[in-house]
């Protein structure tokens, strides 16, 4: 277990300490959500990335969503 020490505005540190958010398990549960926020940005990114680099012609609306539909199907499985 790690201990983390952190200077917060006095106000700040009032309103999320009423709101429950000043607890290991609810800073760790807003850690864990901030990072799955930032590997979706950078997934995102990356894809972005690879559909630039795809040569040819462009797909249609329902090749698109065909990839949308099983992008978001793999992420509901690792969140399993």
């Amino acid at each position: 277990m790690t201990t983390l020490e952190i200077n917060l505005p006095d106000d700040l540190a009032r309103r999320a300490r009423e709101a429950g958010l000043l607890t290991s398990e609810a800073i760790a549960r807003l850690l864990r959500e901030a990072m799955e926020r930032q590997q979706g940005i950078d997934e995102l990114f990356a894809a972005m990335d690879r559909m630039a680099a795809v040569e040819g012609e462009p797909m249609t609306e329902g090749e698109i969503q065909a990839e949308i539909d099983a992008a978001r199907a793999e992420r509901r499985a690792r969140r399993r």
